[in-house]
């Protein structure tokens, strides 16, 4: 060490000179190309960017597409014996698709780290095109209760993905890449509710185009289903021109001065830095804070898309709005596209004015009125009514959108790059545990 730094001395660079040292290239370590594409271009990769875009909205369409019919399904199913009951069985279906996540969400990031990326991506995909094709055509409510929690098993991208968007990108681009990646996610949990609402009983709705003797009669919640695995199919196209990220060594080394190996090296001192591999994520306060806080959002932004639906299509004597599902459908659509301005135009606004945990804090405070308002809605009617549910509902949204975001960066920030995708693989895994748990209460209630 002290011929290194001895060595270095003459060059001339100061007191930055000591951490400078010759990198190792790897010819065909693909994270080693990512990297040296990284130093020769300072440009944000709107190509990788773009395409991560549509597979992370692909991939989140089917996690609530089903809630604006989902009562609808379960009555038509026969499982409940009173219409009172359809919120038990309801919440259950809703439930085991968290249930499954819980499960393997781990087991997906620790496979990320060693095998790559971009296999844990196309998995996911290739999972939303079979289970949730199959989900639409469940004949019985265990059909529909197991073609969910396979699908819950198999999506093992959430964690990865986070991990890959920083590291396809430049450190300076990094937070922009996370807020992308977060609103592509609310975007698609958003437009999929949209889809399931639009599209569900399209022989009912739209007796002109779908006849009630076709298969989209006979099985009235198969369409968004199938519109959903089929835009998967072309995320799954797009997937292939994605790079790996992940370093896999071999014998054939050159040495390479390389900036962002020096880059590489300043952010982890900056990160936790614990030798006990992923065990050491444990005692990482800075990421299991992060976690925590992140876990009780997330309980209650399922519980809150759970219920609404619910709640939107119940008949007044309920206190529900007695909605249709397209009536559901058009209050998420027009939630998605204000969404989308709002993480174009404002967001990254307010994020450069107010620190992550401050945001966090005025989130949660504001949380609080507005959902309390809700129980007074089914007194209103008309255009107050869609107005009060419209508003309501994109600041919910908006709302939820901010804090992925903001634990999004938390999260990365506090480990290293190779403990990246396995810490974001744990955050999954407890707040699936959260959210399995929320559909299920809250459907009860």
């Amino acid at each position: 060490m002290g011929d290194d730094a001895s060595g270095s001395g003459g060059g001339g660079a100061g007191a930055a000179e000591p951490l400078l040292k010759r990198a190792r290239y790897h010819p065909s370590c693909p994270g080693c190309r990512v990297d040296r594409r990284k130093e020769e271009s300072e440009g944000f990769p709107f190509t990788e960017l773009s395409c991560l875009w549509l597979v992370t909205i692909c991939s989140s369409l089917p996690i609530q597409s089903l809630f604006p019919f989902l009562y609808f399904m379960i009555r038509d199913l026969h499982v409940a014996k009173e219409e009172e009951d359809i919120g038990f069985y309801a919440g259950f279906v809703g439930a085991s698709y968290m249930l499954g996540r819980a499960l393997t969400s781990v087991l997906w990031g620790v496979v990320a780290d060693k095998h790559g990326r971009k296999p844990v991506l196309v998995i996911t995909l290739f999972s939303v095109v079979i289970f949730n094709t199959l989900f639409g055509l469940s004949s019985s409510y265990w059909m529909a209760l197991t073609t969910r929690g396979l699908l819950g098993l198999l999506s093992g991208m959430l964690g990865p993905v986070k991990a890959y968007a920083t590291e396809v990108c430049r450190k300076e681009h990094g937070h922009l890449a996370l807020s992308l990646i977060s609103s592509s996610r609310g975007i698609g949990l958003i437009v999929g509710q949209a889809i399931g609402g639009y599209l569900a009983q399209p022989a009912d709705k739209y007796p002109d185009i779908f006849s009630v003797n076709s298969i989209f009669g006979r099985f009235p919640y198969f369409l968004p289903c199938l519109s959903i695995s089929l835009l998967a199919v072309v995320a799954l196209v797009a997937c292939f021109w994605l790079p790996e990220t992940l370093h896999i060594h071999t014998e054939d080394t050159i040495l390479d001065n390389s900036t962002e190996d020096v880059e590489q090296t300043i952010s982890d001192t900056n990160a936790e830095q614990n030798g006990g591999g992923c065990l050491s994520l444990f005692t990482n306060w800075a990421l299991m804070s992060a976690i925590t806080v992140y876990c009780i959002f997330s309980l209650q932004d399922v519980a809150y898309a759970e219920v609404f639906s619910l709640w939107a299509v119940s008949d007044r004597k309920y206190g529900g709005l007695s909605f249709s599902s397209q009536d559901v459908g058009s209050v998420l659509s027009i939630s998605g596209l204000l969404l989308l301005i709002y993480q174009i135009l404002i967001y990254p606004s307010v994020a450069k004015s107010i620190d992550p945990i401050t945001l966090v804090r005025r989130v949660a405070l504001l949380t609080v009125p507005l959902l309390s308002s809700y129980p007074f809605m089914p007194a209103l009617s008309g255009f107050i009514l869609q107005l009060a549910v419209n508003c309501a509902s994109f600041l919910k949204n908006s709302f939820s959108v901010t804090t992925m975001t903001v634990f999004s960066i938390l999260i990365n920030d506090a480990v290293s790059q190779d403990l990246r995708a396995s810490a974001n693989g744990l955050s999954i895994t407890l707040m699936s545990i959260f959210k399995t748990i929320a559909p299920a209460v809250a459907g009860v209630m």
